[in-house]
């Protein structure tokens, strides 16, 4: 009796929690872009390619897709919805706005459990209330909050298994970016470079949250690294205090990492976008300011940077540097790709951070002539927000035009790249904005900005515009466009297909090599998230998380007049094929 009982109990939880599986090693991450069953780590690879070799949906079949199911991430609290979910032994990990994790069966979409962090009065997330995803680990999923917290969850239960704090929310630190890891190090970044934070990379120990190394992104801050007691010794100063900084700026330098990173086993590095420099008035601090608007290539055991490449130095109009470096092979080479918010597609050699080539993926640009053969920008004087200081009243400088806006020819949405292809299949945007300077002071917990703006569109057909496009080349191969602005990401497949979503509320689907649309389906909000798609019982799953949101519908301008009408939502969506 008691075994028949036992046994009755096993198989409840078998059915609740889905297969049971052994705890997510290293080795399985490395793997992950390889391993259909499961998705292990942001980027569906660690690579961050965002592809998937599954192709039993293809251009043939894909007007059999279907919803398999929907879930609501419910109450009150939507908002942007910008996570990339996770599938492990059949469960879905997926985070929502206001630092929330929620549990699903992956094929049935029945809740698991779910986790909502208990947030502070007084966080100060600069671009609303997002969160990009987590981490697995063993039998951990990982995920940082608001509050600038990292909570460690028990898979199956829900429970928390330790909790760490990254920094301090009321001088501005928030988290939104998914962590990843990386030679079984738990990598983070941090968000807050408009209230003058310094930005850095995490490593810490995944079982336990306690830090292994840090590395500020900020030059003139000291690294440290960490022993099994906590204790901290010095790991070297990134780059020379004061060398492309004036005065003390630099302690309040910005730079955040707020997108998170990637890592390519093949090179042992982990890439990482460090974005503004504080404050954005360029006029306060002549010089580069390293390593602002960067991509900085780390090395995961010592935390040392091995090399760097600064997309727009000195930066004046928030142009960041943050977007993902998506690593891939070319030519016998292992070269990068990273579509800038400044307008520029980079390509560099993923081992030295040589520029390979450079060349617009947007059709405006005005704040640059072009890129030199070192891939440094050929600024344009006249497009460069003026100094308040030399005004009449010195309280407002000479306002400028300048393309594409600080929102960026991409933002926070991630690119995919396919090898089938050879293409990169980016999310763009097409707009400018009007920019001035004013004076300013550091304050802490306050914006740290000096500038004024106001978006502008540049063309009355469209903003958004998916474009496939070449990185030997630089040529745009195909674009789908769309009237409001692209902000969710891109998912490719070995079927032949790209799939990406509107803020209309489309979940789309074209042609990888021609770009012909070929099927649709409107979620009933805007989709700023990234797709995915796994394996599962044989069958292929398309998924996406729905919920407009994001920074777009925080600006006025211009693009207002594109989004005012748009609805906020908060679901989970899951596609299969029609079986007849």
């Amino acid at each position: 009796m008691k075994k028949s009982i036992i046994a009755a109990l096993v198989g409840a939880s078998f059915a609740i929690g889905g297969p049971v599986h052994a705890g997510v090693t290293t080795a399985d991450i490395e793997k992950d872009a390889t391993t259909p069953g499961d998705i292990l780590s942001w980027g569906m690879g660690t690579e961050g390619q965002r592809y998937s070799p599954l192709s039993k949906i293809t251009t043939k079949n894909i007007k059999d897709l279907v919803p398999a199911w929907s879930f609501s991430f419910g109450g009150e609290k939507q908002r942007g919805q910008e996570s990339q979910p996770l599938i492990v032994g059949g469960k879905m990990f997926v985070t929502a706005s206001y630092s929330r994790l929620f549990a699903i069966d992956a094929k049935t979409g029945a809740e698991l459990w779910q986790y909502e962090h208990r947030l502070p009065d007084g966080i100060m997330p600069c671009c609303d209330v997002v969160n990009r995803g987590a981490a697995v680990f063993d039998n951990l999923v990982i995920f940082s909050t608001l509050d600038a917290q990292l909570v460690a969850l028990d898979q199956d239960s829900g429970k928390v298994v330790w909790k760490e704090k990254s920094d301090d929310y009321a001088a501005g630190y928030s988290s939104t970016a998914a962590p990843i890891i990386a030679k079984g190090l738990l990598l983070t970044g941090l968000s807050g470079g408009e209230f003058g934070v310094v930005g850095r990379v995490d490593a810490r120990d995944p079982k336990t949250g306690k830090l292994v190394w840090t590395r500020p992104t900020v030059e003139g801050h000291m690294g440290y690294k960490f022993d099994a007691a906590g204790n901290k010794t010095e790991n070297g100063i990134s780059g020379t205090a004061n060398k492309t900084w004036p005065g003390d700026l630099w302690k309040t330098g910005g730079a955040a990492t707020w997108m998170g990173g990637s890592y390519d086993p093949k090179t042992g590095l982990a890439y990482f976008g460090a974005g503004n420099p504080s404050p954005w008035n360029s006029h306060l601090r002549p010089g580069d300011n390293l390593y602002s608007c960067s991509t900085v290539a780390i090395d995961v055991a010592t935390g040392q940077i091995k090399w760097y490449f600064q997309n727009t130095p000195n930066d004046g109009w928030d142009y960041d540097g943050t977007n993902e470096f998506v690593t891939f092979d070319s030519g016998g080479k292992r070269l990068g790709g990273k579509a800038d918010r400044n307008g520029f597609f980079y390509v560099l050699d993923a081992n030295t951070g040589k520029f390979e080539k450079g060349f617009p993926f947007v059709k405006k640009i005005t704040w640059a002539k072009g890129l030199d053969k070192d891939g440094k920008p050929i600024y344009d004087p006249a497009n460069r927000p003026g100094d308040p200081s030399k005004s009449a009243d010195g309280k407002k400088g000479e306002v400028v035009f300048a393309a594409p806006s600080f929102l960026g020819g991409k933002n926070q949405m991630p690119m995919a790249y396919s090898p089938d292809t050879g293409y990169f299949y980016v999310p763009a945007n097409e707009w400018g904005m009007e920019i001035w300077n004013e004076p300013v002071s550091y304050k802490k917990g306050a914006a740290y900005l000096g500038a004024g703006f106001t978006i502008k569109t540049v063309d009355d057909k469209y903003i958004g515009a998916l474009r496939a496009i070449d990185p030997k080349t630089g040529k745009i191969e195909w674009e789908i466009t769309n009237n409001a602005p692209l902000w969710g990401g891109v998912l490719t497949t070995k079927g032949g297909l790209v799939f990406w979503g509107t803020p209309e509320g489309f979940l789309k689907a074209a042609d990888a090599k021609t770009g012909k649309e070929v099927w649709s389906f409107n979620v009933g909000t805007g989709i700023v998230a990234p797709p995915i798609t796994w394996e599962q019982d044989g069958e292929q799953y398309i998924g996406v998380a729905a919920g407009w949101g994001g920074a777009v519908p925080l600006w006025g301008g211009d693009v207002a007049k594109r989004v005012n009408m748009l609805n906020q939502g908060g679901s989970m969506w899951v596609f299969k094929l029609h079986k007849s």
